[in-house]
């Protein structure tokens, strides 16, 4: 019984994953997907923010807080690890592009799978992990079902249109599953973990959201949003692979999941605030909108008399 309780997470990590991607590519045709990875700078602005910015945070993090080999280890794992399918569900929560949050996906991962086992080696000597041990999970549970949702898309819209709010209902359900469970399982390694620990996930969640944010000046709002969102949403999934097969640690294994949960009670406040942000300025421009009109509004001849 404990063996099959243990496993839900996992069950639900790979339905939220499959039904996420796949309400996203019912969503989208290639063409909004690949349009916004043709602007260079952007695109180099969001590799810097993933791959250089939060794991030299990460690093830092964990030597200034003091925090153990293993949970300093997994504070690595999330730090090197960027682009994970939650970004829909907090884009969404924003009110944010779900386009631009799904192409950012379309960068991320791939990279991920090609920079962790690159730089993993140096940052931790004893972890061992291949390219496929992450790229094979990432793959079936992201990568295909994007590409399969767009092909259906492309092949017959009406199927994806009714293919698609079911998607969006499950991946809803699943990620309330997800927590759920996740709290049940890990619940005393969680409750064992030190202030510590908890504040070097804080600094990486918050500092992640920063550091995209930041270099995102001089996109548009939509593009910066989705970039701080993307930035502080780590790749949990590959943290647990790496965490699992590469370095077979339950220390480590508990430190991503508390920097997941910590992104979770992070994020989505944030998100919120990213939304009321955004319905403020349009509702401020439709009242200034409004205002110009009945400043030049031409007189009639009931006004004239």
């Amino acid at each position: 019984m404990a063996e099959v309780l243990s496993s839900l997470p996992g069950l639900a990590t790979l339905v939220y994953a499959v039904s996420s991607m796949l309400s996203v590519g019912l969503s989208y045709t290639p063409p909004e997907i690949v349009g916004p990875l043709r602007n260079g700078p952007a695109l180099i602005r969001a590799l810097a923010a993933n791959f250089v910015a939060v794991p030299i945070l990460a690093y830092f993090a964990a030597r200034l807080l003091m925090i153990d080999g293993p949970l300093a280890a997994g504070l690595l794992l999330v730090g090197t690890g960027a682009g994970a399918p939650f970004l829909i569900r907090l884009t969404a929560s924003a009110g944010a592009d779900l386009a631009l949050s799904a192409a950012l996906l379309a960068l991320l991962l791939p990279a991920t799978v090609l920079y962790m086992p690159l730089i993993l080696p140096r940052l931790l000597p004893q972890a061992d992990v291949s390219v496929i041990d992450i790229a094979m999970p990432l793959f079936l549970s992201t990568l295909l079902p994007f590409v399969l949702g767009m092909v259906i898309r492309a092949r017959s819209p009406p199927r994806a249109e009714r293919l698609e709010p079911f998607m969006t209902k499950t991946s809803k359900h699943s990620l309330v599953a997800l927590i759920a469970l996740t709290l049940l399982v890990n619940l005393p390694e969680i409750l064992d973990v030190t202030v510590r620990a908890v504040l070097a996930a804080l600094i990486l969640v918050t500092g992640g959201f920063a550091s995209g944010y930041v270099l995102g000046i001089g996109l548009s709002s939509n593009a910066r949003d989705v970039l701080g969102l993307g930035t502080a949403q780590r790749n949990i999934a590959a943290a647990t692979v790496v965490a699992t097969k590469g370095l077979d640690s339950s220390r480590a294994l508990v430190m991503v999941i508390v920097t997941a949960l910590v992104g979770l009670a992070v994020l989505f406040p944030i998100a919120t605030k990213l939304r009321q942000r955004r319905e403020a300025r349009a509702a401020a421009r439709a009242r200034g909108y409004t205002r110009r009109r009945r400043r030049f509004r031409p007189k009639t001849r009931s006004s004239l008399r």
